[in-house]
């Protein structure tokens, strides 16, 4: 059988394998997605999950997606749109009370806890967004990469370093001190250093562990606080949205803008290997023994993955290997989604007609502590007994998502163990865990039990069956210090590159790492654009 050609094949359609095939095609690239499930994004889809009820399977809020992407693939004109919160957060108290936060709320909210804490909102929120925007524009960058060999090689990423200083230059000296402990210190010891009220501290401190299997006490973890700033909603900086037919209406949008400009994407279309000739990427062969050969092939899948499992350990560097068996991933999570019959009526905030709390990030964590025990909890145990959960209620911003006067909500919920103790099996607990997390909910709201219709369960397990995210790791790997930037995936191969020539790597695992954000899409098919115009690429014909 004659194997088909093309310029590039891209190995997975989650969201950046779409935006990397975009913007190849754009170049005029013959472009192939090969994706295994029946239908493209990735972890960003929607789909039914119980009769009449749809919602986001996986990920299910938009901040992170970059606005440049959304500007050049021109998403709203194939129909995305995504409206904001009408609250930020929502947290409950141990005590029966409550805080809210977002514009004009959270000052007001917070004193009633500290006065102190509200006079110190202002300077801490223009602290981190002072480094967030500079490290902002790093984003759609790619890293300087730590290279061996000729001076060719060096200049470019010289050139890169220097950029790179120039831009951190523009800090000043206490913001410079700031950054080195946001990428040092743990969140807890961040936020304490800051404010002195829990409240405000666990409603902070949930973004520096969601996803994130860590304590919130674990130093690193400020950092994941910081990547959670970067985002923004409709031109407002760090805000929260719902994509209006959930988060497939993203990647719906991106796949439209891929093939209107000869994006070739094939659904149910797996890939069992990755072809290689004398030390060179050439192709691959899908899972019904197809072959695509291609001048760049492109992964979208967690590194592990990719080198493990899709290619020969024979052609890759003994020392390449190990490294990438070190890869660590596991991000503590459960997730869940049920279909409502009414809305949580909390007992600190009482009602179940549609209220802006209702609308908001529902973070079921008190207090630092609290987080701190669910994850020690879930390492020695697997799970945590008393549990970390958010809801997100998008039926509330959203009415085609249920039928009328029901709903549907998302339950992200940490910490459980990416393994579970002595070699049992997930699908042995995920209904006595799934229970679990509604009864969490159900202390906090006593109507929310009874009004569960369905449920759909998503261990660990089940989100590296369905969505190949290994042990559950929606980050494609951990973010710490030495999976970051130019160490991401590994240090030597942080420009989107590997050992083999002509194979790219264009998801969350590689810098600026997880989060629905199309970077990594957007700055792996930048690095294959100019291996193309500096002819390290053949085009096909």
């Amino acid at each position: 059988m004659t194997a088909e050609v093309r310029d590039v094949v891209i190995v997975g359609g989650g969201h950046n394998g779409l935006v990397c095939a975009a913007y190849l095609a754009r170049a005029g690239l013959k472009v192939t997605v090969l994706e295994r499930r029946s239908v493209v994004g990735g972890a960003a889809v929607t789909e039914e999950f119980h009769p009449g009820f749809r919602n986001s399977v996986a990920a299910y809020t938009v901040s992170l997606l970059n606005p440049k992407i959304i500007r050049d693939l021109r998403l709203h004109e194939y129909g995305l749109r995504v409206v904001e919160r009408r609250l930020a957060n929502f947290l409950p108290t141990a005590d029966g009370r409550y805080l809210c936060s977002g514009a004009g709320r959270t000052r007001g909210e917070v004193a009633k806890f500290s006065a102190a804490d509200a006079e110190r909102l202002e300077g801490y929120a223009e602290r981190l967004e002072r480094i967030a925007d500079v490290l902002r524009e790093l984003v759609l960058q790619t890293p300087p990469n730590v290279v061996s060999g000729n001076w060719f090689e060096a200049i470019p990423e010289l050139l890169r370093t220097a950029r790179l200083g120039s831009r951190l230059g523009r800090l000043d000296m206490d913001s410079r001190r700031e950054l080195l402990r946001l990428f040092a210190t743990s969140a807890g010891d961040y936020l304490e250093d800051w404010f002195e009220s829990d409240p405000i501290k666990a409603l902070y401190g949930f973004d520096g562990i969601v996803g994130h299997y860590a304590s919130p006490y674990s130093p690193g973890s400020a950092y994941v606080l910081l990547h959670h700033c970067f985002g923004e909603v409709n031109g407002k900086k760090g805000t929260w949205g719902h994509a209006l037919g959930g988060m497939g209406a993203i990647t719906q949008a991106m796949a439209k803008s891929a093939a209107a400009r000869g994006v070739d994407i094939r659904v149910g279309s797996g890939v069992r290997e990755v072809i290689v000739e004398k030390g060179r990427a050439v192709g691959v062969v899908s899972a019904d023994g197809q072959t695509v050969r291609a001048a760049a092939v492109v992964s979208n899948l967690n590194p592990r993955l990719l080198y493990l499992s899709l290619i020969d350990p024979a052609v890759l560097p003994k020392s390449f290997l190990e490294r990438i068996g070190q890869w660590r991933c596991g991000s503590g999570t459960f997730r869940m989604n049920v279909a409502l019959s009414e809305l949580p009526d909390f007992t600190c905030l009482p009602g179940t007609a549609v209220a802006d709390h209702h609308t908001a990030g529902i973070i079921l964590a008190p207090t630092l502590g609290y987080m701190e025990k669910a994850y020690f909890d879930a390492r020695i145990g697997g799970w945590s007994r008393k549990p970390i959960v958010e809801m997100v209620i998008p039926s509330t911003l959203d009415d085609s998502l249920a039928p009328a006067g029901m709903h549907v909500a998302s339950l992200f919920c940490q910490h459980v163990a990416p393994e579970l103790p002595n070699g049992e099996s997930w699908d042995d607990h995920r209904d006595k865990v799934a229970d679990l997390m509604i009864d969490t909910v159900n202390q906090h709201a006593p109507n929310f039990k009874q009004s569960v219709l369905g449920r759909q369960i998503m261990s660990p397990l089940d989100l590296e069956r369905t969505f190949g995210l290994i042990g559950g790791d929606i980050f494609h790997g951990r973010l710490q210090l030495d999976q970051m930037f130019s160490a991401r995936p590994m240090l030597g191969y942080g420009n989107y590159r590997g050992p083999l020539q002509g194979l790219y790597l264009c998801g969350s695992g590689t810098h600026p790492g997880g989060g629905v954000t199309g970077a990594p899409g957007h700055n792996a098919a930048q690095e294959i654009m100019s291996d193309f115009r500096l002819r390290r690429l053949r085009r096909s014909g």
